[in-house]
């Protein structure tokens, strides 16, 4: 299976279990990795026998821009369904990042890290 990344996604949004995260905001990062077979796009240059990545890359930060959950695990899942929508697209790797988590030490990052596939 070949894969196509998209890093460094940003998109703000009202995801937590405190109030304040409700109501302010934060910063989510995404980094996709799409399983997919590439080869029929390539054998004839043609972009609708791939995945349109800035397409999905639109769908990713209106998940994460949309309603909000408690949970990064659960918004996770949502961006791996919106992933697996695209038909070529058989597996997605989700990481997750909220570097601005409600943590009272130091800390660099958080991240969930999901796979997901169709079968």
């Amino acid at each position: 299976m070949d894969r196509v990344a998209l890093r460094g996604l940003k998109a703000r949004g009202h995801h937590g279990v405190f109030p304040k995260e409700r109501e302010e905001g934060q910063t989510f990062i995404v980094d996709l990795v799409l399983g997919l077979d590439t080869r029929p796009a390539a054998a004839d240059d043609d972009l609708a026998k791939t995945v349109h990545y800035g397409i999905v890359a639109e769908e990713v930060v209106a998940v994460v821009e949309g309603e909000p959950v408690n949970l990064i695990e659960t918004l996770a899942e949502r961006i791996a369904q919106t992933c697996l929508k695209h038909e070529g697209v058989q597996e997605v790797e989700v990481c997750l990042h909220k570097p601005d988590a409600p943590i009272t030490v130091p800390f660099d990052d958080v991240t969930v890290t999901i796979t997901r596939s169709r079968v």
